[in-house]
């Protein structure tokens, strides 16, 4: 497992934009899967996007596509979402997670970070 910690989020106006940054510890951040996902008060958890380790591939959620971007940076331990154009509905709080492999779902080896606030106004 690795630790993961994320800032970068804050309030900001619709249509704005966003960057979220994931510090991860550990000596073996670029062989993690990488992955944003946010959840609503009172709503489930949803996939963003996630990132392999190379940083060759990458997916995106439909809600986001065209608007938001994973990327990495193996050097520095640390994975990015920029977030642009932002609507009231992307208001949640995001979380950072790494895996080694295998679903993202009901995995216990995936790590995942405290979460950052965004709230974006209308």
């Amino acid at each position: 497992q690795v630790q993961l910690v994320e800032s970068g989020g804050g309030l900001v106006q619709a249509g704005g934009s966003l960057r979220l940054s994931c510090a991860a510890s550990g000596r073996t951040f670029s062989r993690y899967i990488m992955g944003w996902f946010r959840q609503a008060p009172g709503k489930e958890r949803e996939f963003v996007a996630d990132i392999m380790w190379s940083g060759s591939s990458t997916y995106y959620a439909d809600s986001v596509k065209g608007r938001f971007t994973i990327s990495r940076d193996n050097s520095q331990n640390t994975v990015y979402l920029q977030m642009n154009s932002l609507k009231p509905e992307d208001t949640a709080v995001y979380y950072c997670a790494a895996k080694s492999g295998g679903s993202w779902y009901q995995n216990p080896d995936a790590s995942w970070g405290q979460g950052t606030q965004v709230t974006v106004s209308s």
